[in-house]
């Protein structure tokens, strides 16, 4: 039957349709306001969930980082008592055997250094006769100045002590924990120190990679997930060490006894028991500084 034949309907008829199609229109539109309205609840549900578990892992992983530290505890093996790694030629690292640490131990200082005058570190004295010139640097990871120093110095004693012309001896700080507020320097100290008791090998391209990727002080600096990441990378596995904070006592008793030496900064650079800085060192480059110590001990 063609729409023609069909019968019209009568205003009635149209008035109901009309009734009935908006009825169906209100329903569908409550219908989906509900339904947003759920989605919408459950929505600020689950950000709230969310977002407290998201203050949950902070607060959690704060207090875990800034947790007290034990005033005793395991010295890293190939770390030497003063808490240096000796770097020689090419990824060579002198063999010390792990020992302990117990900061009751570390002789008190009566007075700080002035102004200009050298610190009284132990274990920097000169070389022997024939041996290396001996370089001892106090450094901190989170500490521009020494990323510049190392920036600006680093591929000269790279060179060096790999023509057996020094040896490189490098002491990690926790002195600006401050500068950070997850512990930044201690624990990138610790997780340098577990990579040089399990592979000594890997220890000079992971302090390398530190200063590469040296976060800006007064934030929370690299997570220990990232330390763990970056010594993966290089072949070295410090998970359960980092997530142990094994050697965090270890890196407590060097910074105060480096603080009890007179060491007031970093960086801290002494070849052949001498300071650079200090006196007439100050007016010469720490690369012609070390090149004078090398070249007197030839003449010696």
């Amino acid at each position: 039957m063609s729409p023609s034949n069909q019968p019209r309907q009568t205003k009635a008829e149209r008035t109901a349709a009309a009734r009935e199609k908006a009825r169906i229109i209100r329903e569908e539109q409550a219908k989906k306001e509900k339904r947003n309205k759920l989605l919408l609840r459950w929505g600020v549900v689950a950000a709230l969930i969310a977002v407290v578990a998201i203050v949950a892992l902070v607060v959690t992983s704060s207090i875990r980082q800034n947790a007290p530290i034990a005033d005793s505890g395991p010295r890293a093996a190939n770390m030497n008592e003063f808490g240096g790694v000796t770097l020689g030629k090419g990824t060579e690292v002198a063999a010390v055997p792990a020992s302990t640490v117990d900061i009751a131990k570390i002789p008190e200082r009566t007075a700080q250094p002035t102004p200009g005058q050298a610190a009284e570190a132990p274990g920097v004295e000169p070389s022997a006769k024939g041996e290396p010139v001996k370089v001892v640097l106090y450094i901190d990871f989170i500490c521009p100045a020494c990323k510049q120093f190392e920036d600006t110095y680093g591929r000269k004693l790279t060179q060096l002590r790999d023509a057996g012309a020094i040896t490189l001896e490098y002491r990690p700080l926790g002195f600006l924990d401050r500068q950070s507020t997850t512990n930044y320097s201690s624990r990138a100290a610790n997780a340098a120190a577990c990579v040089v008791n399990s592979t000594p090998e890997k220890y000079a391209a992971f302090f390398d990679a530190l200063f590469a990727q040296q976060p800006a002080e007064g934030g929370a600096g690299l997570s220990d997930d990232k330390l763990k990441e970056i010594a993966k990378g290089l072949g070295a596995d410090i998970d359960q060490c980092v997530e142990d904070k094994t050697y965090r006592p270890m890196v407590k008793y060097d910074t105060q006894l480096a603080a009890a030496s007179g060491v007031t900064g970093t960086p801290t650079a002494i070849v052949e028991g001498k300071q650079w800085g200090i006196g007439e060192s100050a007016k010469q480059g720490f690369d012609a500084f070390v090149d004078a110590a090398i070249a007197a001990k030839k003449k010696a």
